[in-house]
């Protein structure tokens, strides 16, 4: 492998992982530390802080970002992304703030494996004889779940498809990353803005340490998707993909391990056959990933535009 290439997949490796511990470590943490808010008044001022973030990046890079003028009829989709991705914060925050973050954990676990459903419903994908073993491996694990437990995990579920959907119209919509994350927020931002001033809870709180935390969700609410883009310019898919379960195993360690939450007996067989999805998903593409370099030695993956770089 030539040695620029080898720079880039490690530089690609670094914005992958720090993009993934972010969302597993960093964010459930951060938000664990604003449990003495509600949770809308937590995206209320998340929206607020990340669409100022967004301005100041997009203004730094201005002549780094692809532009989406002149503008499409699938640019109208943003509207319904920004929606998704505040319904999918929303979930998130309830979650973590209210001591359930094994069903966030769950639910990323099961959102690559909707996405890939949606892939072959919507967007006429076509899966490979594994990976439809794969996806039914898991619908069974949540299925035996449900009869063991009697009911739907909802959260997981919500969480799984909100995120799912959302990433669908994104790629529907194909617009810069920095630029489309700018515009969800800008169009949550009049909502936003209006909950946070009638909520008797502060947008500024007095106390520095409140302030800065909440100051602080921008932050990391825009750099893991920025790293996340980064990454994705510089790593093959199937190598992007493996790395996606790091998130939701560094929430579950996080959830079992610093904050005491413990896995029902009716999760494990659910736990179990999800990860026995991930592996035969995980060994897919692998497989697929060699049988392709050794169909053609000799060629090199295009070069890919960097619109972007961090």
């Amino acid at each position: 492998m030539p040695a620029d290439a080898i720079g880039t997949d490690t530089v690609g490796l670094v914005y992958a992982l720090g993009a993934y511990l972010s969302w597993g470590l960093v964010v459930p943490v951060h938000f664990r530390l604003l449990s003495g808010f509600s949770p809308s008044h937590i995206l209320s001022v998340r929206i607020l802080w990340s669409c100022l973030f967004a301005i100041l990046l997009v203004l730094l890079w201005r002549n780094r970002v692809r532009t989406p003028f002149p503008l499409r009829p699938r640019h109208a989709l943003l509207f319904a992304s920004a929606g998704l991705i505040g319904v999918n914060w929303l979930l998130y925050l309830q979650a973590v703030n209210s001591g359930h973050l094994l069903d966030a954990s769950l639910g990323y676990y099961i959102n690559p494996l909707v996405s890939v459903a949606l892939g072959a419903l919507v967007l006429r994908e076509r899966l490979r004889p594994l990976q439809l073993v794969a996806v039914g491996v898991a619908a069974a694990g949540v299925g035996i779940a449900v009869v063991l437990a009697g009911t739907l995990p909802l959260v997981a579920l919500e969480l799984a498809i909100s995120f799912a959907l959302y990433g669908l119209v994104r790629k529907v919509v194909g617009v810069d990353p920095a630029v489309g994350f700018l515009a969800e927020t800008l169009i949550l931002t009049p909502a936003a803005l209006a909950w946070a001033l009638s909520s008797p809870e502060p947008v500024l709180p007095s106390d520095p340490r409140d302030f800065a935390l909440l100051a602080l969700t921008g932050v990391t609410t825009a750099l893991p998707l920025i790293w996340f883009a980064a990454a994705a310019e510089r790593l093959r898919l199937a190598t992007l993909g493996l790395m996606q379960y790091i998130a939701p195993t560094c929430l579950l360690a996080l959830s079992v391990l610093a904050y005491g939450e413990h896995v029902a007996p009716h999760a494990i067989p659910m736990f179990g056959l999800i990860w026995l999805a991930l592996a035969l998903y995980a060994f897919d593409l692998l497989r697929a990933g060699r049988a392709a370099r050794e169909r053609a030695p000799g060629e090199t993956a295009a070069p890919t535009p960097r619109a972007m770089r961090v």
